[in-house]
């Protein structure tokens, strides 16, 4: 596997499983919504920093910032409301000793955000709307390219493949081929399968479970692969709990994601999801240097 994700210069190595903190400022995410917003709508810089930093304490090495929800079902927001969201916590963020990464599709808002400083480009949409590539080129930031079946706004409705796997598989490759042939190297490069992105349950698990899988073609061969479940309907269709009583579910899965092959695991947990990565790596060093019998 490619070592390390080249980070605008910052490098992000796979020595060990690494985490994304969730910071999402919208008021209709499935989670948490609404929760670093003030009385007046906007965001609540200094709360946010407070909860940005104790992620950082916590073991997280990215801090992800999203302006508009993709839950299933889902409004779209136009691009300068996105920008306006995300802006002034971007510009608080880069104070901090991390890297920062923004969760957008949208070419205005890469461009701020990129302007500010941002180190990474985590696109549910992999880079697909007009002058997202040109814009990543040109800055020099790693980007995620997520695997989506349909739009958020219908995408649940009734999600299908024939193949789940060689499907999403197949669309990542593309994918990568598109931006190396542009100009974007190979460090710059995470993929998602996009775990709950048009996807059943069975869809999910079955991703989870074939992971490196996803990497075995000729153009995503050893790529990093981040997954994000954290407190997604599929740890609820497997504990019965809402949306937020899934962080201990939401780790369990990580880890197994982890032994799986996943090189990264966004999560709104920080402290808990590091928890259960130590425990199953501890695990996994003591059962491979095992002596035979």
């Amino acid at each position: 596997m490619v070592n390390a994700l080249d980070c605008r210069g910052r490098e992000l190595t796979f020595d060990v499983p690494r985490i994304m903190g969730v910071l999402n400022i919208t008021p209709d995410s499935f989670s948490d919504g609404g929760r670093w917003l003030n009385a007046a709508g906007t965001a609540d810089i200094n709360a946010i920093v407070t909860a940005a930093q104790g992620m950082l304490d916590a073991g997280a090495d990215v801090l992800d910032v999203g302006g508009e929800s993709t839950r299933p079902g889902a409004a779209q927001v136009s691009a300068q409301q996105e920008c306006d969201r995300v802006m002034p916590v971007v510009e608080a963020l880069m104070q901090l000793d991390t890297i920062v990464s923004v969760d957008t599709s949208n070419a205005l808002v890469a461009r701020e955000t990129l302007g500010a400083g941002v180190h990474l480009i985590n696109d549910v949409r992999a880079l697909v709307k007009e002058g997202m590539v040109d814009i990543v080129i040109e800055s020099g930031a790693a980007v995620c390219l997520m695997h989506m079946q349909g739009e958020p706004r219908t995408m649940q409705e009734q999600p299908f493949y024939r193949d789940v796997l060689i499907e999403v598989r197949d669309f990542l490759a593309e994918r990568v081929q598109k931006c190396r042939a542009a100009g974007i190297a190979e460090r710059r490069i995470a993929l998602d399968p996009g775990i709950g992105f048009g996807k059943t349950l069975d869809h999910n698990l079955e991703l989870l479970r074939r992971i490196r899988e996803l990497t075995a073609s000729a153009d995503t061969t050893e790529l990093p692969v981040l997954v994000g479940l954290s407190r997604k309907r599929t740890v609820g269709e497997l504990t019965g709990r809402t949306a937020e009583d899934r962080d201990t579910g939401s780790a369990v899965l990580a880890a197994f994601a982890v032994a799986q092959g996943a090189s990264i695991i966004r999560a709104h947990n920080v402290q808990a999801t590091r928890d259960a990565l130590r425990i199953a790596s501890a695990w996994a060093s003591t059962k491979n240097s095992a002596p035979e019998k």
